[in-house]
């Protein structure tokens, strides 16, 4: 058995003020992917490490932007930060580690809400990644792909879904996008073939008490090809303590790395 925990922390540092390195520590995953890391590599503290977990961090070429990060309890036999994308790369949007059985991969999709500029950016993001994504399952591995997609794909992924259809993170093109990854392309939202209950998310507002009201969107993910996908015995959306604006997901699957 395995366990992976994904989390946007909205800056690593600021989240490790709140604890959840104290946490992570208690709960032991055997990897952990970050997003939004929002730091060099030189300029993360010694209390961002993990004891006994080897770090992997992907971080932009502007300072205090994006970054994503991946501790793992293996070491892992190769680690590739980038896609490939010669806009999106330099973001530091992307960790992948390979493992003896399994890929995992840590990764950070743009968001559009900033402006139609961005929006823009985002759908070539998505235009770049799905190519990337079959070209992973080409090679015949499992793959497991972690992060905050920021999108919600169906109606049960948001609380408010009907007054957020023309809003970045639910727009059709978007849902759209997401459909085609797991029906065409085969690829399995691993969460909820294990919780199909609604109001179940993993990102809450800062304004309006949209946390105490659990006015929330489900837009951080594990995806993951067929195999690996049936391996999934537990999910857990952990919300007795924030973070981050987001919510930490664990996913346990029976197997090894």
């Amino acid at each position: 058995m395995f366990r992976i925990t994904t989390l946007n922390v909205n800056g690593i540092r600021s989240a490790a003020k709140k604890g959840v390195f104290r946490w992570l520590t208690r709960e032991a995953p055997d990897v952990v992917c970050l997003q939004e890391v929002r730091a060099d590599e030189c300029d993360i503290p010694a209390g961002c490490r993990l004891r006994g977990l080897n770090p992997v961090f992907h971080c932009a070429h502007k300072r205090g932007y994006s970054g994503t990060a991946l501790y793992s309890v293996r070491r892992p036999r190769e680690v590739r930060c980038g896609f490939g994308s010669a806009e999106f790369d330099t973001e530091g949007r992307y960790v992948e580690a390979q493992f003896k059985d399994v890929t995992v991969i840590s990764a950070y999709f743009p968001s559009g809400s900033s402006g139609p500029h961005r929006q823009q950016a985002k759908y070539r993001f998505l235009g770049e990644f799905l190519p990337h994504l079959d070209q992973l399952v080409a090679s015949g591995r499992e793959v497991i792909l972690c992060g905050d997609i920021n999108i919600a794909h169906r109606e049960i992924d948001l609380k408010n879904w009907r007054g957020n259809r023309n809003h970045s993170g639910f727009l059709p093109d978007e849902r759209a996008w997401m459909s085609q990854l797991f029906d065409e392309h085969g690829w399995v939202d691993v969460f909820r073939t294990l919780d199909p209950r609604p109001d179940r998310y993993t990102w809450w507002s800062n304004f309006g008490q949209a946390y105490a009201k659990n006015v929330g969107w489900r837009i951080d993910y594990q995806i993951a090809t067929p195999g690996v996908a049936k391996r999934a015995r537990s999910a857990d959306i952990y919300v007795k303590r924030r973070f981050s604006d987001h919510a930490p997901l664990t996913i346990a699957y029976t197997g090894s790395l």
